[in-house]
């Protein structure tokens, strides 16, 4: 008995020995260490677990400068999970100057919460601090006049837009803005300039990847980890395929938030086919049909390019039309 009193004691000195220490730690310290987990977490159950750990760490966690080094997988919300105690989060990361939220809540109420102006507004907000991600959404926007008619498309802005992301290296810009100046659209035709983006834009997806998933074939790029054969659509302009890069998570909350029901479309409205995308028409027909089959919609060039090798390649088929005892295709 007396041993294990001894122990008992010796474990609650321990306590309060570790309780003091922390307590004595500087709050420019704690904020350092806080800043360096909003920026690193990988989902948001690891912020989330700060806050409750203590009435100082969760004061601490909720400090502006915390909340504007937050990385995008720290309020990475599940669709179905969307409330508004999220909004709220979303909003103070916003307010403190965090751009990647901006972009996120942005995206969010315009395509989900149908909120165009306040939507637009905030991701103009990140694009004007050169983020990409929001300088390419803006661009596709434009391409398609989303919210309102079709002849709200504005190409010149479009363009103008998705050069400014391309210039920053962002993937799905560099590979529209490739197949708009291989078509002329929106832009004077550039053949060879257009070829070029596209060449840019795959190898900086190829660059993400490990060198030690990567082997190289003289016709083909092949993925040693991969249990599909397919692959997914990485080099699709050139006929190559290798993994894709990881999905924005405000991509997949959009692609969650109408699939699980929380959000409804409009009758004759479909969301962009393309399963890393999730964005959905505002009004019917503003996405392009693919011209062969029709089945299958795309908000973007980027889109359809990738889609395509992921798995439209294998389903495309002309529309039969069954006219007097024959196919009309």
């Amino acid at each position: 008995m007396g041993h294990r009193k001894r122990q008992r004691i010796c474990e609650e000195t321990r306590v309060d020995f570790d309780s003091d220490l922390f307590h004595g730690l500087p709050d420019d310290l704690v904020l350092c260490v806080l800043c360096k987990l909003g920026s690193s977490a990988s989902c948001p159950s690891d912020f989330v677990n700060a806050l409750l750990t203590c009435r100082r760490l969760n004061r601490l966690s909720m400090h502006p400068l915390v909340l504007s080094k937050a990385a995008p997988k720290t309020f990475a919300i599940k669709g179905r999970n969307w409330s508004d105690s999220a909004h709220r989060f979303l909003i103070q990361c916003a307010t403190a100057g965090n751009y990647d939220a901006c972009y996120t809540l942005g995206m969010i109420r315009f395509y989900c919460l149908r909120n165009r102006g306040s939507g637009q507004s905030l991701m103009a907000r990140a694009a004007i601090k050169s983020h990409a991600p929001a300088l390419y959404s803006l661009a596709v926007i434009q391409f398609n006049g989303s919210g309102g008619a079709k002849t709200d498309k504005n190409l010149r802005a479009a363009v103008a837009l998705c050069a400014r992301a391309a210039s920053l290296d962002h993937v799905d810009a560099l590979r529209e803005l490739g197949h708009c100046l291989q078509d002329g659209y929106g832009i004077p035709q550039r053949v060879a300039e257009g070829t070029r983006l596209l060449t840019r834009a795959n190898a900086r997806e190829l660059a993400w990847l490990p060198r030690s998933v990567v082997t190289l074939h003289p016709l083909r790029l092949h993925y040693s980890g991969s249990t599909n054969s397919a692959g997914s659509p990485l080099l699709s302009d050139f006929e190559y395929s290798v993994p894709s890069r990881e999905v924005h998570p405000v991509n997949q909350f959009m692609r969650e938030w109408f699939e699980s029901g929380r959000g409804v479309l409009d009758r004759g409205l479909r969301l962009c086919s393309h399963g890393g995308c999730g964005r959905p028409e505002t009004r019917p027909h503003e996405f392009r049909r693919c011209s062969a089959c029709g089945t299958v919609n795309y908000c973007s060039r980027a889109c359809q390019a990738l889609d395509w090798k992921l798995r439209h390649e294998r389903e495309c088929s002309p529309v039969e039309l069954f006219v007097g005892g024959g196919f009309i295709f």
